[in-house]
């Protein structure tokens, strides 16, 4: 399994990630907003995906991880894995990954998830156990909250 930064022919296998993951984002597939957001995070480098086995690009993905990167903030501002790759280790590859790569410390990455009462709210486990603590309230409808890591020079 490697991550690896995604290119212009991966877009419809993200697409076909971001149908698989609905039940937790809504239909981003068909958002223009999302598409858009995607094509720019691809032209500029900060898009990361997990290919789906050893093929190249355009294979079917593990996982994926916009990231919006403007020193000295950083924000993971999509996170995906393909339910069939849940529970291994695709996630914490991705994050680790655009830690390693993509940041220049010292800098701040923060991460908008799912809150207590919503259905992915797995996800807050998942940020707390790579280093991430909450920096804001839960909000109002407890369905998101934000959480931040400091990551230093050494």
């Amino acid at each position: 399994m490697q991550a690896v930064i995604a290119v212009e022919s991966d877009i419809p296998a993200w697409l076909a990630l971001a149908e698989g993951v609905e039940e937790l984002f809504g239909p981003l597939a068909e958002d223009f907003a999302f598409r858009a957001a995607l094509v720019r995070n691809i032209a500029r480098g900060t898009a990361i995906c997990v290919r789906d086995g050893v093929s190249g690009p355009g294979a079917t993905l593990a996982g994926g991880l916009l990231l919006s990167a403007h020193h000295p903030t950083y924000q993971i501002t999509w996170l995906a894995v393909h339910h069939e790759h849940r529970g291994k280790g695709v996630g914490s590859l991705l994050v680790r990954s655009a830690l390693c790569t993509m940041l220049v410390p010292p800098c701040t990455i923060e991460v908008t998830t799912f809150g207590p009462n919503h259905d992915g709210r797995a996800a807050r486990g998942f940020y707390e156990h790579l280093g991430f603590r909450p920096i804001a309230e839960v909000s109002r409808d407890a369905t998101r909250q934000t959480y931040q890591m400091q990551v230093s020079d050494s």
